[in-house]
């Protein structure tokens, strides 16, 4: 679940850039990367870490040209390498470089074929590389028409070769800048306007929140299946490709409740007003449950807005019991397992004096493993409430995730191995359990637009929207993510070798 910009002015845009992917940290902490284009030279920097740590002034200075492409990276394919941050370059046709959100589910399959048909030979294990190649030599095999139909002819292309989910913007040498949404338009991607005198400046990204820090007027969402082409003269072109318009569309429903920014807006549905509205609803089932708490605690950042809500419905104290660290990452996002049980105690802090001799609700987003929820309940619990309740916006997380959020292995789901809220609520070590429903959920993010009639999702029923994910493609993705944290754990623990024993390795650009 990384996040993407592309943006289009009419002067240097890297510092731009880089205020722009500060935007979008929460939605990747492992790599980050910009890549520019001048009139004549691609200039790419990345690196791994966050995007501070990435790019000072010295870097963002080689980064000359008016076109960018940015990215921070969340892996789900591919190592934790700067070799696999994004963007990726090709220098042929014309030169394109690329970023994207999302996760190819034949990605095993395209990569075998664009060595053998495309005669493309692959250099990372990230899959914004096919996505890449697959366009390029699209783009590369379209004559003697126009340069905006040879792009949309090349998105087509992308559209019915890549499968799974994904949003992307790139760079293409000498002509200008493309994006895309795939058919499903599962990733969020938002397009910007700015005026500058007489000319236009233009950004995608992955939340609206960008565009409102940068100063760019939300134009819209792009549609599913739609590839747009802002050309040199910055003159923007659209159309849509592939997919089912309103009918197919199938929005990614855990990017409003755990992934997105509140500040942001998604496909007309805004982020925090959609967390509101499941906290109202959760508050309901609370009720039902006969669960009388004295105080609602919400974990941090993202159950925020829910708990809010779900105090004020039941008529209780809202408190903040749990201080977040803001030096320590979303623990969700952070690469392998040992990381993230290492760093709950780091991330967040009990308030005694808001929770001892309390019954508390605590409201969080979602139960994947249980590693973390387990760990928060038995802080409050040593920091001396009386008993511990839990209330979850999101239902029970049973299948996996292909499509970009890091939950693709069946074994790691607490709630598919003790299948009910009595014997997970033993486990975590709550005294009682409510789950959102999935009914209540759509109801609470759906709101009031009509543009969206279903979600993804997946994780929690099973359905599939691309129709492509069979119990044989389930274990290939299981089977590749098994060996690829395999590979991170071990890189880490050389790594970790390495500083015992006193060697500071170079960080990777």
């Amino acid at each position: 679940m990384c996040g993407f910009i592309g943006m289009f002015g009419h002067g240097p845009v890297a510092r731009e850039m880089a205020d722009g992917l500060l935007v979008l940290q929460h939605r990747g902490q492992d790599a980050a990367g910009i890549a520019t284009f001048d009139g004549e030279t691609f200039h790419l920097e990345r690196g791994t870490g966050l995007v501070r740590e990435c790019f000072d002034e010295h870097r963002l200075a080689r980064l000359k040209g008016s076109m960018a492409v940015g990215h921070t990276r969340y892996p789900t394919v591919g190592g934790g390498t700067a070799e696999d941050a994004q963007p990726l370059y090709t220098n042929a046709p014309y030169g394109i470089a690329m970023s994207h959100n999302g996760n190819v589910t034949n990605y095993v399959e395209l990569k075998r074929e664009l060595g053998q048909k495309d005669h493309r030979r692959l250099s990372t294990t990230c899959d914004v590389e096919v996505i890449l190649n697959v366009f390029a030599a699209a783009l590369a095999r379209t004559n003697g028409k126009d340069f905006a139909s040879r792009v949309f002819a090349a998105g087509a292309e992308v559209f019915r070769r890549v499968k799974g989910s994904y949003s992307a913007a790139a760079i293409v040498g000498g002509y200008g800048l493309v994006a895309f949404r795939d058919p499903f338009g599962i990733k969020p991607a938002i397009l910007g306007k700015r005026a500058e005198g007489r000319k236009v400046s233009w950004c995608v990204a992955s939340e609206s929140a960008v565009l409102q820090v940068l100063g760019f007027e939300v134009e819209r969402d792009l549609a599913p299946g739609e590839v747009v082409y802002v050309s040199g003269d910055g003159k923007l072109v659209s159309r849509v490709v592939a997919g089912r318009g309103a009918e197919g569309h199938r929005p990614c429903v855990f990017e409003y409740i755990y992934f997105a920014r509140p500040d942001s807006v998604i496909d007309d549905v805004s982020v925090y007003r959609a967390r509101l509205r499941l906290g109202e609803a959760l508050a309901h089932l609370v009720r039902d449950r006969n669960i009388e708490p004295d105080v609602v605690v919400p974990v941090p950042d993202s159950a925020r807005a829910a708990a809010l809500e779900c105090a004020r419905v039941l008529g209780l104290k809202y408190r903040e019991g749990l201080l977040k660290n803001r030096y320590v990452g979303r623990t969700f996002i952070m690469p392998g397992q040992a990381n993230r049980v290492k760093n709950v105690r780091a991330k967040l802090t009990v308030l005694p004096m808001e929770v001892e001799r309390k019954r508390v609700l605590l409201v969080d987003d979602s139960i994947v493993r249980g590693t973390t929820t387990r760990e928060v309940i038995r802080m409050v619990r040593d920091a001396g409430a009386s008993a511990v309740y839990l209330a979850i916006t999101a239902p029970p997380i049973v299948h996996p995730c292909v499509y970009g959020i890091d939950m693709q292995t069946r074994h790691e789901f607490i709630a598919r191995k003790l299948k009910t809220p009595e014997r997970i609520a033993e486990a975590v070590g709550a005294d009682g359990l409510v789950y959102m429903t999935i009914p209540e959920m759509v109801k609470a993010v759906k709101g009031p637009t009509k543009r969206i009639r279903e979600f993804c999702m997946a994780c929690m029923d099973g359905r599939y929207p691309t129709g492509d994910v069979t119990p044989e493609v389930l274990r290939t993705i299981e089977s590749e993510r098994s060996r690829e944290s395999r590979k991170a754990e071990a890189a880490r623990e050389a790594e970790e070798a390495s500083l015992s024993a006193g060697i500071v390795p170079r960080r990777e650009r």
